[in-house]
């Protein structure tokens, strides 16, 4: 007559080594999970420097589009004054013979 305790003991034993194996699979999907939480994580504080970097980037590149807008405007105001004078200066100088 086979021994029940034994039996009882092999089973309960069988089940304790399936359980450890299954709570170590889980262990490491967890550790997994952490990892690609933390991947994810590190990539969108990226891409919130990279959107402040780009936000900083475009208000630079206003201020100088609008620098060079006023820098165009001044050269055609002293081009215009140069042409100006310079008409000036040769109606005197043929007023005066010169």
């Amino acid at each position: 007559m086979p021994d029940t305790g034994s039996q009882a003991g092999g089973a309960i034993e069988s089940a304790l080594q399936r359980l450890e194996k299954a709570l170590g699979g889980l262990e490491v999907s967890i550790q997994r999970r952490i990892d690609a939480d933390r991947s994810l994580n590190a990539l969108q504080e990226d891409l919130q420097r990279l959107g402040e970097d780009r936000s900083h980037l475009a208000a630079g590149l206003d201020k100088a589009e609008a620098r060079a807008a006023r820098l165009e405007d001044a050269n055609r105001d002293v081009s215009r004054r140069l042409v100006s004078a310079m008409e000036s200066i040769r109606t005197v100088l043929d007023a005066h013979g010169g």
